[in-house]
């Protein structure tokens, strides 16, 4: 499949992209299915909701069952307010009733109704989700399984089995101006038709919509991760989840100001800074806010931390290399999920922060005048220095280590793209041999390190 800018980046809110923005788009999908069913308008009575592997074991701490609660009552991810989500959930505890358009009043107990199965993952995904539309007598009207595969991405079965019978091909079919479906290709294209790897990707967004709209969202999706980093270095106070862990972003950045202002500062300060925009948007993830999948929320911190870098602190900084920027990070961010995953669940952190890095160096080599070569480049070193890394997040919550190796993450972006600026492009390891050998380690990954909290630092860490 041809994978957009506006597919990898997705305004939803947190803590999870697979975790909540996907189970929530799931229940929308099923819900539109289950409307085209004959008699069921009539029959149905109740619904039923299994999660499956990753979604049962950490769902609790993703906010999961609250996700398809708030789904069921109507919510998108991209509209949704989430200084509402608790009365709505109140409500639904109460009333015990959802009212949805095309279907009789359906009686749902959340507490009963969304069910966690702790067994064996469903064979295909380690996300899956099971729904059970019954009648009165307790009668399955019909069942479906949808899988959030990560980034908010959800697909059926048979979709599913379709993507991993033809991972690349699939994307290589599309109908665009450019059909690169690895790097090798995004190169080649590039130099045949002396273009930029951003304007490819804009030319092949604009063949389904103007380019205005192109434009218009992608300074949108901009508004949303400045929005974010805005509010989270304004905001105080203790995280949800039980944890008790503390934001710190506003704390640093009002230190950094008033250091700024008093002392000349240091020159590593501009890691601070960096440190400082991810950690604001990871934890305004963490307590529920509203994100911008970039590429996961769990890793939403990296890209947004990287462009307000670019904004704030490199001469010359517009809106035009914002764009550059973003389009740059999406073609890279394509062609990782095409070939490997974005999904802790399927190939651990690697897949997340590893593949947010590695977009976020391209798209910041890019903006900054890099060639083609140079910013595959520094996509392929920023990854390849987060392989194997596990997804271990403690009580199954996505703060820690989830919120500061979004600090580290860009860090290393930006490290990557400077090193790359300063080489002509050629190195020793090509980008599709990194992103294959994530594939390959993240297969090898025991599944207690992928997205479970059953192993690492989840299970080594006593909870306070």
């Amino acid at each position: 499949m041809f994978i957009s800018v506006f597919d990898i980046f997705k305004i939803g809110i947190g803590p999870s992209s697979s975790h909540t923005v996907g189970p929530m788009v799931a229940v929308h999908r099923y819900l539109d299915r289950v409307r085209g069913l004959s008699g069921a308008e009539n029959r149905a009575t109740r619904l039923t909701v299994t999660l499956h592997g990753s979604l049962a074991f950490t769902g609790k701490g993703h906010a999961t069952d609250k996700a398809v609660c708030l789904g069921l009552l109507g919510a998108r991810p991209d509209s949704i307010d989430p200084d509402k989500v608790d009365p709505m959930l109140e409500e639904l505890e109460q009333t015990k009733k959802l009212k949805i358009d095309g279907l009789p009043e359906l009686h749902f107990e959340p507490s009963r109704d969304v069910i966690f199965d702790y067994g064996p993952p469903l064979a295909l995904h380690a996300n899956g989700m099971t729904f059970h539309l019954l009648d009165a007598a307790g009668a399955v009207i019909d069942t479906f399984v949808y899988y959030s595969i990560g980034g908010g991405f959800v697909v059926s079965e048979s979709e599913l089995r379709k993507t991993s019978n033809e991972p690349v091909n699939e994307l290589a079919k599309q109908d665009v101006p450019f059909p690169f479906a690895n790097a090798k290709q995004m190169l080649e294209m590039g130099r045949d038709a002396e273009l930029s790897i951003a304007e490819m990707k804009l030319r092949n967004e604009c063949s389904d919509k103007p380019q205005a709209e192109v434009e218009e969202g992608i300074d949108r999706l901009w508004s949303a991760m400045d929005s974010c980093i805005n509010r989270g270095i304004s905001q105080t106070g203790i995280l949800p989840g039980g944890l008790k862990v503390k934001r710190r972003a506003a704390d640093i950045y009002q230190k950094l100001i008033r250091e700024g202002r008093t002392n000349p500062p240091f020159e590593h300060n501009v890691v601070d800074w960096l440190g400082v925009y991810a950690m604001a948007v990871n934890e305004e993830n963490a307590a529920g806010g509203r994100v911008v999948t970039a590429p996961t929320n769990g890793a939403a911190g990296v890209i947004p931390a990287v462009t307000r870098y670019y904004l704030d602190h490199c001469p010359g900084a517009d809106q035009a290399g914002i764009r550059t920027f973003l389009l740059t990070a999406a073609a890279v961010g394509g062609i990782i999920k095409a070939n490997a995953s974005i999904s802790g669940a399927e190939v651990g952190c690697q897949g997340e922060v590893g593949s947010a890095s590695a977009m976020a160096a391209a798209g910041l080599c890019a903006a900054l005048g890099g060639t083609n070569e140079q910013i595959e480049n520094a996509a392929e070193i920023a990854l390849e220095h987060h392989l194997g890394m596990t997804c271990d997040p403690i009580a199954g919550l996505v703060q820690v280590p989830c919120i500061e190796r979004n600090a580290l993450g860009a860090v290393k972006a930006v490290t990557a793209a400077s090193l790359a600026l300063r080489g002509d492009g050629s190195h020793f390891v090509p980008l599709d041999g990194c992103i294959e050998t994530m594939r390959q380690t993240g297969m090898d990954m025991m599944e207690q390190y992928k997205e479970t909290s059953k192993g690492g630092l989840a299970v080594n860490i006593v909870e306070c």
